[in-house]
C-alpha cells in the first residue's frame, strides 16, 4: 500500500512537541522584550517551517524523498528530517507482504468449458525505488496482470487440468507474474487458487460420468475376483480328482458347516448325493443333533 503524505499528516508527536518548545521560546522572548513583532514573526514561521520538516516512517515504510521533483532518497524507518519547501515527501511505501484477490469470470478453457476461478496472489515490494518511479498505482497494476495471466493460463488448459494441476497452473501463473513485476521492483511470492466454479450442468453430468466409471471398476474388480475363484476352484478340483478320500471329507465339513444353525436347510443337487454320499452323512448329522437335544434337555 502507498500511503499519500496528506494522509499520513504533516505533523507527528515529535514535529508537535517540537513546534511547542519553539512558539513557547518565542513567546517567553517577545514578553521579555528581548525580540520585537517583526522577529516574533519570522521565529513563528521558522517553529512551523522546522516543525514540518521532522518526519517519521513506520517501521515497515520508506519515505520516497523528491528535491525539486526530483528523486533525491529514501527515507525512513524512523523519524527523518526533509528541508523545507525544497524538498518533499511523495509517499510512504509499504514493503511487508500483501495480498490482493482477482478472478476470471465465464472464461473459456481448451476444451470451450466456461469457468469462474477465484485467486489470490501474495507479494511484495523489495525495491522502493523501482516502485515509485516505475509505475503509478503499482497494486492496481499487479491486479490487472495477474486477472489477465488467469485468463490466458485457463485458455491454454482443459478442464480436466484445471482440476487436476491446480497447484502447477498456480505455480505457472506465479512466475509468470514475477516475470512482469520484477521490473517494477515488485516480487509475487506466491499464487494460491481458491477456487474453480463450473457449470451446474456439466458438474451433474461429471458426477454421473465419475459414478458410472465407478461402477465400472467395480464390476472389473468382481469380474476378476470370479476369474481368480474359479482358477482356485480348478486348482481344488484337480487334488480331490485322484483322491475319494479327500473329497468325502469335504463333502462332510460341508454338510456339518450348513446343519450347524438350528432350522437351516441343505440344498444340494442330485448328483451330489451318489458321487459324495451326502444323503448317508446328512442322516447321521440329523441323528447326531437329535441326540445332542435330547441329552440336553
Amino acid at each position: 500500500m502507498t500511503t499519500n503524505v496528506m494522509n499520513k499528516g504533516w505533523f507527528n508527536p515529535i514535529s508537535i512537541s517540537v513546534l511547542l518548545i519553539l512558539v513557547t521560546v518565542s513567546i517567553v522572548l517577545f514578553v521579555l522584550r528581548i525580540v520585537d513583532i517583526p522577529l516574533l514573526a519570522i521565529l513563528l514561521l521558522f517553529s512551523v517551517l522546522f516543525a514540518t520538516s521532522i518526519r517519521i516512517a513506520d517501521q515497515w515504510e520508506r519515505a520516497v524523498v523528491l528535491r525539486m521533483g526530483k528523486f533525491k532518497s529514501l527515507k525512513g524507518p524512523g523519524p527523518f528530517v526533509i528541508i523545507p519547501i525544497i524538498d518533499s515527501v511523495s509517499s510512504y511505501i509499504d514493503q511487508r507482504v500483501r495480498v490482493s484477490a482477482f478472478k476470471a469470470e465465464q472464461t473459456l478453457t481448451k476444451d470451450t468449458v466456461p469457468v469462474n476461478v477465484d485467486a489470490v496472489v501474495y507479494w511484495t515490494v523489495w525495491d522502493v525505488e523501482k516502485a515509485a518511479l516505475e509505475v503509478q498505482e503499482y497494486q492496481r497494476a499487479i491486479e490487472h496482470i495477474a486477472q489477465t495471466g488467469l485468463r490466458d493460463t485457463i485458455g491454454k488448459h482443459e478442464l480436466s487440468t484445471l482440476l487436476q494441476e491446480r497447484d502447477k497452473i498456480a505455480e505457472d501463473l506465479q512466475h509468470v507474474l514475477d516475470r512482469n513485476t520484477n521490473p517494477w521492483g515488485i516480487t509475487c511470492q506466491t499464487v494460491g487458487i481458491n477456487d474453480i466454479a463450473i457449470p451446474k450442468d456439466l458438474a451433474d453430468a461429471m458426477s454421473k460420468e465419475a459414478q458410472a466409471e465407478r461402477e465400472r471398476r467395480a464390476r472389473v474388480i468382481l469380474g476378476t475376483a470370479e476369474t481368480e475363484i474359479a482358477e482356485k476352484f480348478e486348482q481344488a478340483s484337480r487334488k480331490y480328482t485322484d483322491n475319494p478320500v479327500a473329497l468325502h471329507l469335504r463333502g462332510m465339513n460341508m454338510l456339518f458347516e450348513g446343519l450347524k444353525e438350528k432350522g437351516s436347510m441343505v440344498i444340494v443337487p442330485s448328483s451330489a448325493l451318489d458321487s459324495m454320499n451326502l444323503g448317508a452323512m446328512g442322516g447321521l448329522v440329523s441323528l447326531a443333533k437329535s441326540n445332542e437335544v435330547q441329552s440336553q434337555g
